[in-house]
């Protein structure tokens, strides 16, 4: 089962914050997991309001056998990232925020991809397996 919340104004990140949650609680990450997983959400959220405008995290359970996890999908239709390397460096922002970006998101989960076309949008995908 998948859950999504749109994300077109600032309440939409706390929403998705809130569902992450849930879903990690509900597959039995720990604590510090689950501030890992919401974190990463809030960065990508931001993300999605602050250039795309707008656009919806996803969060899916994963089953592979016997490991268990969950996947963020954010996804936009906004301008797109023109560098994706310089955006995975560290310490590089536009929004002049923390600049944890993209690199922090990395960090947090286990798994991480990201697909972005100049003009049609981003599509990233990160994953955390439970230990």
């Amino acid at each position: 089962m998948d859950s999504s919340v749109k994300i077109i104004n600032e309440w939409d990140i706390v929403a998705a914050r809130q569902l992450g949650r849930n879903v990690a609680k509900e597959l039995g990450f720990g604590t510090v997991d689950q501030a890992r997983i919401t974190t990463a959400i809030s960065e990508l959220a931001r993300n999605i309001y602050l250039y795309a405008g707008q656009g919806e995290i996803t969060i899916e359970k994963v089953e592979n056998g016997a490991k268990k996890g969950l996947t963020i999908i954010s996804c936009d239709e906004g301008p797109g990232i023109p560098d994706l390397r310089k955006v995975m460096e560290d310490g590089f922002s536009t929004s002049g925020g923390l600049g944890a970006g993209l690199p922090g998101v990395k960090r947090l989960m286990d798994e991480f991809s990201i697909e972005s076309t100049p003009g049609e949008g981003t599509l990233i995908k990160s994953m955390k397996w439970l230990r």
